[in-house]
């Protein structure tokens, strides 16, 4: 009990620092450190470029992918998503070996040029297939100018590459996935290295400590937009290209690379999940409660999705707050709807993201980017669930009911807020089916459709284990959904372990 108290309290911790970024922001961070690591090691003599090298590298690397996506994006009249070129810049000065060579330097260049352009020409409906990095690595190799070495996998920069990759897959959710890739492509790299007559250490450390094993999971393979939507489909890709990656093949014209075996995952990617990003043309907005709001788009086309997944936004605004232009939201909005829906706190203090959707005018657009997520009830069961809601966390779980899932299903969702008055979606909720059960933190009576946690046990401030057996007494025998905050999502998990709960899913909101 103690220790599942002290793992929820760690990880409230490290999610409150982490969610301070958006996934962009702490990629492009992280990378931005490891770019001022590698220049301490050439200062102390591990790394032999020159600073004076390294540093035209870098700016050509960042000057050049800015200015040429910001070309581009002016060419085809949309805003530029600068955080993602910065991305890209810095993933080619970890590409390309620093060198004042004209024709390296002219391969650089082009590598540059044609990343950005792989946003545009190599895109359908307006979303990239490609990792932008990896196709402009590839386009080089191809013409002979110069070749990627991916430099970044060396013994003396493995002191701040792990931990920065460790961040970034916790960030994202994909250290399972990481797993996966690392675990494939090292077997392979290490089992012929034993036939070569490598000893056992040596043929784990070497893929790890001087390929890009860890650099190319943890920047590229996991880069959101170039990933299938489902978790399964995710593991299945990292496998894939772990054997695209590992083994040596040589086709004439091309040969092995980490750039072609990404590029061959980002299409299989791309054939299995959401192809092209949605136009959605902006209907209106409703408050849902006094700190939630309710905002309603009608697609150009058919938006694929299964209930419980998200859609990421692309929201340009004037005034950034520095956390990016791309922000994810449940839908709410059965798949079948004719509309998509989205519920979004709007408490005060507002970002500029939410602010770009408050300001929204009937007619007016936005882009989604990406359509996924894992946060679906079992489709091959329909055994009984508990959906534990904390505030907005109630947004996933309205999709779920709107496409009839207490129908088919025994479920009890428990939906905690802090007052009657911040129970969203009151009315669907009671046309659902489900048993609602609501705990209000400040003692109000919820509607009379839904039960009174208070008549069952007095619960402390924060529901724990004893509690949630009190209010759901067969809770091992269901799988258990908890979704908001990350705080409130640690604290819940925890709780539902302690109760019995066997099979707990989780989806964290970060507020944004």
């Amino acid at each position: 009990m103690s220790s599942l108290i002290q793992r929820s309290s760690m990880l409230q911790r490290v999610d409150t620092s982490l969610n301070r970024f958006t996934m962009y922001r702490l990629v492009l961070w992280v990378l931005a450190v490891l770019a001022a690591y590698s220049l301490l090691l050439n200062v102390l003599g591990w790394l032999t470029f020159g600073i004076p090298q390294m540093l035209a590298h870098i700016a050509l690397c960042l000057g050049l992918t800015y200015a040429s996506n910001r070309g581009l994006a002016a060419l085809f009249h949309v805003r530029p998503h600068s955080e993602s070129s910065l991305i890209t810049g810095l993933l080619l000065y970890f590409l390309f070996w620093p060198t004042f060579a004209a024709l390296d330097v002219a391969g650089v260049a082009l590598a540059c040029v044609m990343a950005s352009a792989s946003k545009y020409a190599l895109a359908w409906r307006g979303r990239h297939i490609f990792n932008p990095a990896a196709a402009g690595a590839f386009v080089a190799g191809l013409t002979g100018l110069n070749i990627a070495t991916w430099w970044a996998a060396t013994p003396s920069m493995l002191l701040a590459v792990v931990p920065g990759i460790l961040l970034v897959l916790y960030r994202t959710r994909k250290i399972l996935m990481g797993a996966v890739f690392t675990a494939v492509s090292v077997s392979i790299v290490a089992t012929e290295l034993l036939r070569a007559g490598m000893s056992a250490g040596q043929a784990l450390w070497q893929p790890l400590a001087q390929r890009p094993v860890l650099f190319f999971v943890g920047f590229m393979l996991t880069e959101p937009l170039t990933l299938p939507p489902r978790r399964w489909q995710q593991l299945a890709l990292a496998a894939v290209v772990g054997v695209v990656f590992a083994v040596p093949y040589n086709l004439g014209f091309v040969a092995n690379s980490p750039e072609l075996a990404l590029l061959v995952g980002n299409l299989i990617a791309f054939l299995a999940g959401q192809r092209g990003g949605i136009r959605l043309n902006f209907q209106e907005s409703r408050p849902l409660t006094p700190t939630t709001t309710e905002f309603s788009f009608r697609p150009d086309r058919a938006v694929r999705f299964a209930p419980g997944q998200y859609m990421e936004l692309h929201l340009p605004h004037a005034r950034s707050d520095g956390k990016g232009l791309r922000r994810v939201f449940s839908l709410t909005s059965a798949p079948d709807a004719r509309d998509v829906r989205i519920g979004v706190g709007t408490a005060e203090p507002v970002s500029a993201a939410k602010r770009a959707l408050l300001a929204l005018q009937p007619g007016d657009t936005v882009t989604a980017t990406a359509v996924g997520g894992d946060f679906v009830l079992p489709r091959r069961s329909a055994g009984p669930v508990l959906l534990i809601a904390a505030g907005i966390g109630i947004t996933p779980y309205l999709a779920q009911l709107a496409a009839g899932a207490a129908k088919d299903r025994d479920i009890v969702l428990l939906y905690l807020a802090k007052s009657a008055a911040e129970l969203a979606y009151a009315d669907a909720l009671e046309q659902s089916g489900a048993r609602v059960i609501a705990r209000l933190s400040d003692g109000s009576a919820p509607p009379s459709f839904m039960e009174d946690a208070a008549k069952v046990c007095r619960p402390p401030e924060r529901v724990d284990g004893p509690a949630l057996r009190k209010l759901v007494p067969d809770i091992a025998a269901r799988d258990v959904f908890i979704s908001g905050s990350p705080a409130s999502v640690n604290s819940l998990r925890a709780a539902a372990r302690t109760a019995g709960a066997r099979r707990v899913h989780t989806d964290s909101f970060a507020g944004y």
